[in-house]
């Protein structure tokens, strides 16, 4: 339940108490959620959230007029994929991870590995809720773990797909010198049902709002040895989608997480002491801040088309009709080399070569590495900018 209550501005929303375990330390045991007196907000965070709904609404509606949608989805999924991974301290860029689909080489980190693996889950999840009779559910959260962390590089120790069955702790060696316990194996349980009930009850919540609550909940709870953060940032776009809030998959917040990563990790630990007011500011800050940035880079996007058509047009007819095949193909695969262009093309290296070659003419692609005389990559690199933008 959304209540409007100035009176309560602030107030401490009891998420939970501290109790201390039989090993003396203390761990984190949350309240029945969501709280029967419902969520008060003050109407400044009511009024935020109705421009994360307008620019939400803008973002959705300004898509659609994208030359290539879906691959302009998959290229905010692999910024999402480096940001969220970046969080946790991989060290690969978005970069990184699309040059490693053309050819793995000593210069990109082994890391890449994590980003790819947080590709394929997204994957997976979009497959998944396209399914009839789909619903957002834990069976449908262990999935994506597994997804993300099977003969991943952390993976040896874990048990991808299924929740913990001990008590960990994060920050330190020991849970008594930790910075967050989160609950025993029961109460995490217990705390996952009332979470799976949440997601799918209807209540006046709004959606953003509920979004936010959804994402410090599950953080709160940490129900898997490792991966949490990641799969309960994949949980954002996956219940925008399934709500219908979103048509399609194009607000991607953990560059927002990425920016602010101290203050994140803040704000979440304030959730736990009850600050629910200020991890939902924080939230609709970055919801806000993301939307407008996509907005603008929808916007960047048509106007590097419009001008990438206008000099395809230029050319003479043959070189026109290989450059149509190859030109909408570098939306999501902006980094390529000969082997690429020789896939899309069906044409010969040398003639693969000549493609490219008119390609760094025209402005269009430049080599990577200027310096590298052999297995060169070549780079669409006002495209690529226009993605990495603040990052």
């Amino acid at each position: 339940m959304l209540v409007n209550d100035e009176s309560k501005l602030m107030n401490i929303i009891e998420i939970g108490t501290l109790k201390k375990q039989p090993r003396g330390f203390s761990a984190f045991i949350p309240n029945p959620f969501p709280p029967k007196e419902g969520f008060a907000f003050s109407s400044a965070i009511l009024l935020k959230n109705d421009e994360a709904t307008r620019l939400i609404g803008k973002l959705d509606g300004v898509t659609k007029n994208l030359p290539d949608m879906e691959n302009f989805l998959r290229m905010y999924m692999s910024k999402d994929a480096a940001s969220s991974s970046q969080i946790e301290g991989t060290m690969a860029t978005m970069t990184d991870a699309i040059e490693a689909k053309v050819q793995r080489t000593m210069k990109i980190p082994a890391d890449v590995d994590d980003i790819l693996h947080y590709l394929e889950a997204l994957h997976h999840g979009i497959k998944r809720i396209n399914e009839p009779g789909f619903f957002l559910s834990l069976n449908f959260i262990r999935e994506l773990h597994r997804e993300l962390m099977h003969n991943a590089r952390v993976s040896g120790y874990l048990e991808p797909g299924e929740f913990r069955e001990e008590q960990v702790w994060i920050g330190a060696t020991l849970a008594e010198d930790a910075s967050y316990v989160p609950p025993p194996v029961d109460e995490m349980r217990r705390a996952l049902n009332d979470l799976e009930r949440y997601i799918n009850t209807d209540d006046s919540t709004t959606v953003i709002i509920k979004t936010g609550l959804i994402h410090a909940q599950f953080e709160t709870i940490h129900p898997f040895k490792d991966g949490n953060g990641r799969t309960g940032r994949m949980l954002i776009n996956f219940y925008l989608w399934q709500t219908h809030f979103l048509e399609k998959l194009v607000l991607f917040l953990s560059s927002y997480f990425n920016r602010n990563r101290r203050v994140y990790y803040d704000k979440l630990q304030g959730y736990h002491s009850g600050n629910v007011e200020e991890w939902v500011d924080y939230f609709l800050n970055g919801v806000i801040e993301i939307a407008s940035e996509s907005i603008d880079i929808v916007s960047q996007i048509n106007a590097l088309h419009g001008k990438d058509v206008a000099i395809i047009a230029s050319m003479g007819k043959r070189a026109a009709e290989s450059a149509v095949k190859v030109m909408p193909k570098l939306y999501t695969q902006p980094i390529v080399n000969v082997a690429t262009i020789q896939k899309w093309t069906g044409f010969s290296r040398p003639g693969a070569q000549v493609v490219i070659d008119r390609f760094i003419e025209k402005g269009i692609l430049i080599p990577k590495d200027r310096d590298l005389k052999y297995g060169q990559s070549y780079v669409y690199k006002q495209y690529l900018d226009i993605f990495k933008g603040k990052d």
